[in-house]
């Protein structure tokens, strides 16, 4: 699950349902969606038909008009040139709509006067609107895998404000990579 924090004032939400209200309010949709449906290493086909009625029903809310599945992970060519054009505050033409399958990752949202955090893992479904201003990173393990939706792929380039802001945030993940194994798991040892 997504965990929230607003850094200029210390505060952290990694509640689904306060997350989603939180950045509603910010322009944000945020959705928690049932992963049971494929196993982690299943095809792309089979993620898309297993979803594809969410598929549509999203096309059908922000009129995109295809799918596909992305999968980055530490043996992806050109990772890190692949990761620069993504770091950096940009933004988009059209909407940046990701369901989270595997991996984790950070979008950071510069909205008016501040930047919140989002840090995203499987199950999230996550629509930024175009015009909004960001940047994403990936967690520790350089591991992403999602469904993205696109209105018009040529319009997904990214176009930078050059302001320098994202320098100022470190990219750091605090999921269930970070906490390592639970105690319990090393008392049974």
């Amino acid at each position: 699950m997504a965990v929230l924090r607003f850094p200029s004032e210390d505060r952290v939400i990694d509640n689904e349902s306060e997350i989603r209200v939180s950045l509603g309010a910010l322009g944000i949709d945020y959705e928690s969606w049932d992963m049971s449906r494929v196993p982690a290493d299943a095809s792309a086909g089979t993620v898309l038909a297993a979803y594809a009625q969410e598929i549509e029903e999203m096309k059908g809310r922000g009129g995109y008009v295809t799918a596909d599945v992305i999968d980055v992970n530490p043996a992806t060519p050109n990772l890190d040139a692949m990761l620069a054009r993504f770091d950096k505050e940009h933004t988009h033409s059209e909407d940046e709509v990701r369901f989270i399958l595997g991996g984790r990752g950070i979008f950071f949202l510069h909205l008016g006067d501040q930047v919140v955090s989002v840090e995203v893992g499987p199950g999230d479904m996550l629509r930024v609107p175009k015009g909004t201003t960001h940047w994403f990173t990936l967690c520790e393990d350089r591991r992403i895998r999602a469904i993205r939706w696109f209105q018009d792929t040529t319009g997904w380039t990214p176009q930078y404000t050059g302001t320098g802001v994202d320098k100022d945030y470190q990219p750091l993940c605090f999921g269930p990579a970070y906490f390592g194994p639970r105690v319990a798991d090393n008392l049974s040892a």
